[in-house]
């Protein structure tokens, strides 16, 4: 098999700050137009949250609209990997991003002319969904291809970056927008809809990418068998791999109890349940900019499992915390360490596996969200049997046992290795 291969062009000299990437011009319009598309996404996805609720009054029903984005995202995630091998990936984003155009403006059309149904907030639900799973493999893999190696781990920081201040700035102008005017639901989905139209717009001045696969006669389910198979083969690439999925699938659904956290722990309702999202935001922009400074190309396992085991120790700590104060300190910590956990996680896996596999590697990495989305419904029903602390800490026990499994797993395939290399 052959050995990693080199992403990025050029793979000398000291790792390059935030500033000298954003120089980088076609990072840099990679870079804005996520920004765009996330804030639209955002944005979108609280309008369609509350618009489930008004037509339905119902939690269950939220949990369907979470529970269908989830399900979609497992199934269509793995060949959003292939297309981003297989096929130019500014093609694959621009196909991803007119999905997400469509499942924003139908339903803003639908709500206007008072035709919206429930049954259409499920059906784009899974329209977005499979525009994601299309869009962040295909991103993550051209990526790998517009900055130095040594800039990957950087790159990836400031992408992760956008994604979390669009996750408090788009919320938070729907918000204002819902409340503020009597047509504020439809609005939202519309201006969402011209956002993503605006970064289909930008990515017009990305570079195609490379077709990794395009001169292969196999078809696509053949490629996907390859790419879980070359997974598979390279333990070092199937640990980071599942223990990305499993970190993520037992933790990342902390966000859907802030609002109890906000409510029943502390009493303090929508103002409180905005500053703890706020919270881990600000937490996870602060870690992005600093890794975005500096490398850690010596010590990335290390940083990998020091991030992973504080984001757990993190949300365990939230849940014991006894005031309102605490849990927020508490948060800032969990957003800086799983972004920080993130971002390690994606420099890794561009960085040690081949580029003819870059997308598929991506797109299976990309299926912990969709389990995120799976894993919420079950974690919800638990936490109202036995309350959000204990589910919480419980949740932040089961990422840590992930972590260190990881480290035994890692530290044993790494040793062999050595071994094989003395051989």
């Amino acid at each position: 098999m052959a050995g990693p291969s080199r992403a990025g062009h050029g793979v000398s000299g000291a790792a390059p700050g935030a500033l000298d990437i954003l120089r980088i011009r076609p990072f840099l319009v990679l870079w804005i137009s996520a920004a765009v598309v996330f804030l639209g996404v955002m944005a979108q996805n609280i309008a369609r949250t509350w618009l489930a609720f008004e037509l339905t009054g119902s939690n269950a029903a939220l949990g369907g609209v979470l529970l269908s984005f989830g399900v979609a995202m497992l199934v269509a995630t793995p060949w959003g990997g292939v297309a981003a091998d297989r096929l130019p990936k500014r093609l694959v984003m621009q196909v991803a991003t007119l999905l997400l155009v469509l499942s924003s403006a139908w339903i803003g059309i639908a709500t206007a002319t008072g035709v919206v149904a429930y049954w259409m907030l499920i059906v784009a639900g899974i329209v977005q969904a499979v525009g994601f799973a299309l869009f962040s493999p295909a991103r993550m893999a051209l990526l790998a291809e517009l900055v130095p190696r040594n800039a990957v781990s950087g790159a990836v920081s400031l992408i992760l970056v956008n994604s979390e201040v669009s996750r408090v700035v788009g919320p938070a102008l729907a918000g204002v927008v819902i409340g503020s005017l009597t047509f504020g639901t439809e609005a939202v989905f519309l201006i969402s809809a011209v956002l993503l139209g605006l970064g289909m717009v930008i990515n017009i001045a990305l570079p195609p990418g490379h077709r990794q696969s395009a001169s292969s006669d196999r078809s696509p389910w053949g490629e996907l068998v390859d790419g879980v198979s070359y997974v598979g083969g390279r333990r070092d690439l199937s640990a980071l791999v599942w223990c990305g999925v499993g970190v993520t699938m037992a933790g990342l659904p902390y966000l859907a109890f802030l609002p109890a956290v906000a409510s029943d722990l502390f009493d303090l309702g929508p103002a409180g349940y905005g500053l703890l999202s706020a919270s881990s935001a600000v937490g996870a922009v602060i870690t992005g900019l600093a890794l975005g400074r500096r490398s850690h190309r010596g010590n990335q396992r290390r940083v990998l499992i020091g991030a992973g085991a504080l984001f757990g120790l993190a949300l365990a700590a939230m849940a014991a915390a006894p005031t309102f104060i605490l849990a927020v300190v508490a948060l800032l910590v969990v957003g800086g360490a799983l972004l920080a956990f993130q971002t390690t996680s994606q420099a890794l896996l561009l960085a040690l596996s081949d580029i003819e596999f870059h997308g598929r590697v991506q797109g299976l990495v990309m299926l912990s969200f969709g389990a995120f989305g799976v894993a919420a419904l079950p974690l919800g029903v638990l936490a109202d049997a036995i309350g959000p602390r204990w589910t919480l800490a419980g949740m932040g026990v089961v990422v840590v046992g992930i972590v260190l499994v990881f480290a035994v797993v890692s530290r044993r395939t790494r040793a062999a290795s050595r071994l094989l290399d003395l051989g």
